[in-house]
């Protein structure tokens, strides 16, 4: 091969982001400090922190890589994402990090095939908010005593966005008062929400029927870039 051909190779290498001998582009699960150890993850991503927009991908784990099963747009929260440890209650914004998915819940029936553990919500399912409740962060049905109403979800009055909904387990486990409730992963709606993530009806459908218990999926939301990276989860 003549000098300038070899030249001209190289620098086609370089604009495609690859060099002799390196094989495709990791994918974004693979990239991941953490994916929870499962083998289903979602990612939700947002171009910045301050980002009301964004991708919801979930992905495969598979002869020992990760494959994508579908994509669909996203909304995030009104005042955009922060770390999930520095987040604090009524800020508007989505916290990022790497979460369990405990159950499923929504308005609606299951979609056919979910095998997701998932709840129909009734007229007495509430989510408790109040931080001086012992049902903080919990479904609650009825309403416990000691759960204000005016600091809780009354999950029915949702309609659409509550069709259908998995829980992403922020600050679930050991729920620390002031840092938030009620994040899900549920129907968007006309704009960005007040902390969670949200797609499309037919997408969350799609998660549903997509999501196997016994596979451990969870989900990640971050950012492309910066200190609050999805690759740092």
């Amino acid at each position: 091969m003549r000098p300038g051909v070899v030249a001209l190779a190289s620098a086609s290498l370089l604009v495609l982001g690859a060099a002799p001998g390196e094989g495709p582009p990791r994918s974004l699960p693979a990239r991941m400090a953490d994916t929870g150890g499962g083998s289903q993850l979602i990612t939700a991503v947002a171009p910045r922190a301050g980002s009301t927009s964004g991708t919801v991908t979930w992905w495969n784990r598979a002869g020992g890589r990760w494959v994508k099963a579908g994509s669909a747009s996203a909304r995030f929260g009104a005042k955009g994402l922060v770390r999930g440890t520095k987040r604090r209650q009524g800020t508007n914004t989505t916290p990022t990090g790497l979460y369990g998915l405990p159950y499923a819940f929504g308005i609606e029936k299951a979609p056919r095939g979910t095998t997701y553990r998932y709840r129909r919500v009734h007229r007495g399912s509430w989510w408790c908010q109040d931080n001086g409740s012992r049902a903080y962060n919990r479904w609650s049905e009825p309403r416990a005593r000691d759960c204000r109403a005016a600091e809780s979800e009354h999950l029915i009055s949702y309609g659409a966005l509550y069709a259908h909904a998995l829980v992403i387990g922020f600050n679930y486990d050991r729920p620390v008062r002031g840092r938030g409730a009620g994040i899900f992963l549920h129907v968007k709606g006309r704009g960005a929400t007040a902390g969670c993530v949200s797609v499309s009806r037919d997408a969350m459908r799609r998660i549903l029927k997509w999501a196997e218990p016994k596979r451990r999926p969870h989900i990640a939301i971050g950012t492309a870039g910066g200190a609050t990276a999805i690759t740092r989860y």
